[in-house]
């Protein structure tokens, strides 16, 4: 058999068309969900991309591996210490080396690794193609590699093709010759005007006067990508080039599927479609970046569609980590699940169309802010260490069921539930911690924070909040290094 692993940066699910979302930007990926499987509810463990990537393909969370954020201490996996061996077989098995033992050739097609410093990526992979400039290419950069790689291998068997793209990541780089498929159709009604100038009135790295997480000076501009969101206008480019990302992503995926019915193998290739988190735009008043532990940022897209299948469309809304899908894959390829995984497969749930899933799921966090939440049921309770210089509240709890978009904080009327969330955190927490090994949360506000938000980036950005006639905040960002404090301005 054959696997395709279509990794798609920055995709939030609630924009893919085949997920509810009122423009068509997924056709492709819309085809593929019609005859496999769509998770609703497959959440990451560690947001954004590189502790992300590092639980998908280690089967262990970031609170074990020690990889939760993009710099410092904990942007790197804990030295295995006396118990390290000779070789890869003497280590801890990965997602890839797993298919690797049950006779799968695998081969990645991605910038990743080089992007992250993140050299254990590496780990079992028979071919590495980096396109060689670190995240900023473009799909017709990336899939044209991945297409020869087909031509050449793609009637073979027992491959896993790894196929890595960009376009929804800042800056969108739609080619201006695609055009804006998007131009005359109206947003989700969400995002208001009213919400737009309260966003604008305020600050945080991330909010309208400073999107995709422009700290000392502003974020570059494009085409598809203005400096400011200064008007609903503005904030329909932003949406619009956005949304360009995923349509153009998708036309390149359909040039992969035809490739593989080209040559024949389609129907006997198994295919997933997923990415590495989410992107809030204008969700706790972050746009066009991936900064906090919420229900839009580690809410990932998962779909698998399986050689063999029978429940073609069928929706699972159990409550996933996007590493028990990881799990599942190899159970659903004949192997077994290593030990020290965190990880849990479900493939016999797989197999007869049933949903297996977990009672709740933790959330982290510690790149541009320092958070854990936890979902449930139809809740995300969200507990904050560090604001990553924005506005938030040490505790915010919010029913996604009904305010998928995150605009009603209801943690002080319904203290009941934070406390339930605050006591599965707990329970959680200790459970991973059991071995001894520090937390690496605390690792990182050791270190001073967030990555992104620490040292010179405080600084400056205290600084444009004086330039901009921001003062109060940028006097309480001084006084409150973590962002948290009784504020008052």
């Amino acid at each position: 058999m054959r696997i395709l692993y279509f990794d798609v940066d920055t995709t939030r699910a609630d924009h893919l068309s085949c997920y509810g979302y009122r423009r068509q930007t997924t056709p492709n990926m819309d085809r593929i969900a019609a005859q496999g499987v769509r998770f609703d509810n497959c959440y990451v463990s560690d947001a954004p991309c590189l502790p992300s990537r590092a639980s998908m393909f280690t089967g262990q969370f970031g609170i074990r591996t020690g990889i939760v954020g993009h710099g410092g201490t904990a942007a790197d996996p804990r030295c295995m210490g006396a118990a390290r061996g000779f070789s890869t077989m003497n280590q801890r098995p990965g997602f890839i080396w797993s298919l690797r033992q049950q006779g799968y050739y695998p081969v990645s097609v991605s910038p990743f690794a080089e992007r992250h410093a993140a050299w254990w990526f590496y780990e079992g992979w028979r071919e590495m193609y980096n396109t060689g400039k670190s995240g900023n290419e473009s799909a017709e950069e990336v899939v044209p590699v991945a297409l020869d790689w087909l031509a050449r291998h793609g009637k073979q068997d027992n491959w896993l093709l790894h196929i890595n793209v960009w376009d929804p990541h800042t800056p969108y780089r739609a080619p201006a010759e695609f055009g804006n498929p998007f131009e005359h159709e109206p947003l989700d009604p969400w995002y208001t005007e009213a919400l737009r100038q309260k966003q604008w009135q305020s600050w945080g790295a991330g909010s309208p006067r400073e999107p995709a997480g422009a700290l000392g000076a502003r974020y570059r501009a494009g085409p598809r990508q203005p400096l400011e969101v200064a008007s609903m206008d503005d904030y329909k480019r932003w949406v619009d080039g956005y949304d360009c990302g995923l349509r153009y992503t998708d036309m390149w995926f359909g040039r992969v599927l035809d490739a593989l019915a080209n040559l024949g193998v389609l129907e006997d290739t198994a295919i997933i479609v997923t990415s590495d988190h989410g992107e809030t735009l204008g969700e706790l008043a972050v746009i066009g970046d991936h900064q906090t532990a919420d229900h839009i940022t580690s809410r990932v897209p998962m779909i698998i569609r399986w050689p063999g299948q029978k429940d073609a469309g069928r929706v699972d809304r159990a409550l996933h980590y996007q590493t028990d899908i990881a799990a599942t894959i190899i159970e659903l390829a004949g192997g077994k699940v290593p030990g020290h995984w965190d990880g849990r497969g479900f493939g016999a749930a797989f197999r007869t169309g049933t949903e297996e899933g977990r009672e709740f799921l933790v959330v982290s966090q510690c790149a541009w802010s320092c958070q854990r939440s936890v979902r449930w049921a139809e809740w995300l309770s969200m507990r904050t260490f560090h604001t990553g210089l924005k506005k938030y509240p040490a505790r915010m709890l919010y029913n996604v069921a009904e305010d998928p978009h995150l605009t009603r904080d209801l943690a002080t009327s319904r203290p009941d539930l934070v406390l339930q969330g605050d006591r599965k955190l707990e329970e959680w927490t200790t459970a991973m911690l059991a071995g001894g090994a520090e937390d690496p949360l605390h690792t990182v506000m050791s270190e001073g924070g967030p990555y992104h938000t620490r040292g010179a980036h405080t600084e400056k950005y205290i600084q444009r909040l004086r330039d901009t006639g921001r003062g109060a905040a940028a006097d309480f960002l001084q006084a409150h290094p973590t962002g948290l404090g009784e504020w008052i301005g």
